[in-house]
């Protein structure tokens, strides 16, 4: 069932994704080569509970960090670690918090140094994409033209979409329906209306789609060994439109 929220409900899971995306950005601020994602880990840990927030993964079904972090070709849930970032890398960083009986959640992924022309156009083309699906998020529309706005701008870029994990309601749960996946025909799926909150998050291979899980049980690779890129934005379905809760400028 899709739990549409009040404006007030609305306010509470924005002020969450606000926190989500002050503390992305300080991340991000942090990230050059020789820096560790373990690190990165422990600094969202501590920057959560400086604003009264709960970090949202760490225990989540099991997962032991704060933050996903997933290097080149791991696609999601990537464990931190110490091994150093290596100029030329993207690291994929999702994070999300509890403040207020309300979730957050986004997700970027960022160069490490200087990055190939090939890589930047994956990681580019990736963050378009999601903002082509915010476009489709309106009143009226159906849930699969989100999917199929996704899929068409990743495939003209010449990556693919990644089909095993999908995007994902949110609000007093992080994970609520509906899911939203990446890929299909428009016209299909739930109505879209006034009150949806969504966390609408492609995620791209720069070749095949196939991905592939670690015996940890939570690395989601590549199965090709190829590039893979994520972005996430947590919005608000209103009477005029969607909303980005998690916009890191804080408009």
């Amino acid at each position: 069932m899709v739990i549409l929220k009040s404006s007030e409900e609305i306010e509470k899971i924005y002020a969450s994704n606000q926190v989500v995306a002050e503390i992305l950005s300080k991340l991000e601020s942090e990230i050059t080569p020789g820096i560790d994602t373990l690190y990165l880990n422990d600094l969202s840990e501590r920057l959560a509970y400086e604003r009264n927030a709960i970090p949202a993964f760490k225990g989540y079904r099991g997962f032991p960090y704060s933050i996903c972090a997933s290097l080149n070709n791991t696609v999601v849930h990537g464990f931190p670690s110490k091994t150093p970032l290596n100029e030329g890398d993207i690291i994929s960083l999702d994070f999300g918090v509890l403040l207020n009986g309300y979730y957050g959640d986004s997700a970027i992924t960022v160069a490490v140094g200087k990055i190939s022309e090939s890589t930047r156009r994956l990681t580019q083309a990736t963050e378009e994409a999601l903002y082509e699906g915010i476009e489709k998020a309106i009143p009226g529309g159906r849930l699969s033209d989100i999917s199929h706005a996704i899929q068409t701008h990743v495939e003209a870029a010449g990556f693919s979409v990644v089909r095993k994990f999908v995007g994902h309601g949110i609000g007093s749960n992080l994970h609520e329906e509906p899911q939203i996946p990446n890929f299909g025909k428009p016209g299909m799926g739930v109505r879209l209306k006034p009150g949806m909150t969504l966390a609408i998050e492609p995620m791209v291979n720069e070749k095949n789609y196939d991905v592939e899980i670690l015996e940890d049980g939570w690395t989601v690779v590549t199965k090709d060994g190829s590039l893979s890129a994520h972005f996430e934005h947590t919005i608000a379905i209103t009477e005029s439109g969607p909303i980005i809760l998690s916009k890191r400028d804080g408009s």
